[in-house]
């Protein structure tokens, strides 16, 4: 309920900024128009007030481009924006969370579907992410494989050709089926399980359908895809890692650990190491004491927020709590 409400407010924003785009006119129009207005406004003065019709209703298009982990979601989402908006008609485009950058960057989508997080300098070009859903990447494997759980590790190593089934319980070589490079899913599975650049491949495939598919139809298959698009699926099973299934309970405590960690204060210890303490991947910058000094002078915020004053931290919260355009929930 809370994502199809912030999506209908994306959407009515979009709605909202087309209609203001097509709503202008040419000078010389507007003031032969004003005049015509202020005629007419005489002669309405006369007449006997009646009820404003209503104008508030959406109509146009809205165009919707990127993730095909998303499809259900903009599916749903989409259906009832326009149930409850028949002026409006909502397209998507399942063409992979990296062309959905470009796509919204030079105008051809109104909204891009990703299922990664902004990078620094997409976001540092004008792009602004809202984040609808968490979404746990699932461990899928074919449905006659007897293997029912693995570890992170077991699964960079099969990942990146380092064993085969018998490092699990099973049989044979591995076909590791994965996504192309740009792809968010990919960029979150490379990421948590440490495999970036080095997974060895068997396919490479454009899509969470396409995926399913070819694991369903490989008893020798692995890959993984969004648990919105693995559910109900047959042929195919999602193992438990680390002796946790994927499931939105799971993904929501963070027992689960193939979905991306939001915070620092969030992360367990072998998190921490892996993202920030590891000497062989940190970068330490030293802060001096003039530094400090320096920074409580001209920026009072960070004396407010890392200072011991509680109430003034509370009353900044307060104060910038609407503000928020990025809030995972």
């Amino acid at each position: 309920m809370i994502y199809r409400r912030l999506f209908a407010a994306i959407l009515a924003g979009v709605m909202v900024m087309s209609m203001a785009a097509c709503g202008g006119s040419e000078s010389g129009t507007a003031e032969s128009t004003e005049t015509a207005q202020t005629e007419e406004t005489k002669t309405e003065e006369t007449k006997e007030e009646e009820p404003a019709e209503e104008t508030s209703e959406l109509s146009g298009s809205v165009s919707t481009n990127g993730s095909t982990s998303m499809e259900k979601v903009i599916g749903i989402l989409s259906e009832q924006f326009m149930a409850e908006n028949p002026g409006v008609s909502v397209t998507y485009y399942p063409t992979g969370a990296g062309t959905r950058i470009e796509a919204s960057s030079n105008g051809c989508a109104d909204i891009g579907l990703s299922s990664r997080a902004l990078k620094d300098e997409e976001a540092s070009a004008g792009l602004e992410g809202t984040t609808v859903a968490l979404d746990g990447i699932a461990i899928i494997v074919n449905a006659e494989n007897p293997v029912e759980d693995m570890s992170v590790e077991q699964i960079a190593q099969l990942f990146t050709g380092a064993a085969d089934w018998s490092l699990v319980g099973g049989e044979g070589e591995v076909a590791c089926i994965g996504r192309e490079a740009g792809s968010g899913t990919r960029d979150g599975f490379e990421s948590i399980t440490g495999t970036e650049d080095t997974c060895v491949l068997s396919q490479e495939l454009t899509s969470t359908g396409a995926v399913i598919e070819a694991v369903k139809s490989n008893p020798a298959a692995i890959g993984y895809a969004s648990l919105s698009a693995v559910e109900g699926q047959e042929g195919i099973k999602m193992v438990t890692v680390d002796g946790v299934a994927c499931s939105e309970e799971t993904v929501q405590d963070g027992t689960y650990k193939i979905q991306r960690y939001k915070g620092l204060g969030e992360m367990d210890a072998g998190q921490r190491w892996e993202t920030t303490m590891d000497p062989s991947r940190r970068t330490l910058l030293r802060v001096t004491i003039n530094d400090i000094e320096m920074y409580h002078e001209t920026c009072p915020t960070f004396s407010i927020l890392m200072g011991v004053e509680v109430e003034h931290q509370k009353n900044f919260i307060l104060e910038h709590a609407q503000y928020i355009s990025m809030l995972d929930i």
